[in-house]
């Protein structure tokens, strides 16, 4: 296998994207479909950095996400760390981003388009059926909503993370934040680059 020029274009225009301080955490997430729909969305917008915090002993065997890692997946080209202790988790987040956003809805939370998503931030996304922990919510910097106007406040967990993420790029773009072009000298770009040259020739994704 080679590396095709168009492929090489690609992978260059791609890593200089990459928004490396942006995170998506998903706490305690049970549908894997879901998980591989957010995870397609932060592809698509350029978010690397992704935790998954299972502290429900149901979701803490790894076989459950073994299709995500498939050649077909986004997940292949991403940095997905597992966590099955919530302390340490948020421990590597906080150390690692200025502001931690939970999308939970209560008397103090404003809304996403009212949010600055432009600096360096962590989003945090709950369970499909209770949310997030209360437990994850006392290392909260702010808690955001996306507005809704019917009569079911609620929104799949994979539908939020993808209007979370473009309100995100949008916003983003508006600040040139993904107007770099690639430059071999720069440490970011390159080291991206080589993660994804090194998938590229994985034989586990063939």
């Amino acid at each position: 296998m080679e590396l095709t020029d168009e492929r090489r274009i690609k992978f260059e225009r791609v890593a200089c994207k990459r928004q490396n301080n942006i995170a998506v955490v998903l706490e305690n997430v049970h549908d894997v479909h879901n998980i591989g729909a957010i995870l397609r969305s932060c592809e698509a917008v350029g978010v690397y950095n992704i935790f998954i915090i299972n502290t429900d002993p149901r979701l803490q065997d790894k076989k459950k996400y073994k299709d995500l890692a498939t050649s077909k997946g986004a997940m292949k080209w991403m940095d997905v760390r597992f966590f099955y202790d919530l302390k340490e988790a948020m421990e590597v987040i906080t150390n690692t981003y200025e502001s931690i956003l939970t999308t939970h809805l209560n008397s103090d939370s404003v809304s996403i388009y009212k949010t600055d998503l432009s600096t360096s931030v962590a989003l945090v996304f709950g369970n499909e059926h209770e949310g997030i922990t209360d437990e994850l919510l006392t290392y909260s910097t702010k808690n955001i909503v996306i507005p809704q106007v019917g009569l079911v406040q609620s929104l799949n967990v994979s539908v939020a993370a993808a209007v979370s993420l473009f309100e995100l790029m949008r916003q983003r773009t508006a600040k040139g934040l993904y107007s770099q072009e690639f430059d071999a000298a720069n440490t970011e770009h390159k080291a991206m680059y080589d993660k994804m040259f090194k998938v590229h020739f994985d034989t586990k994704y063939a």
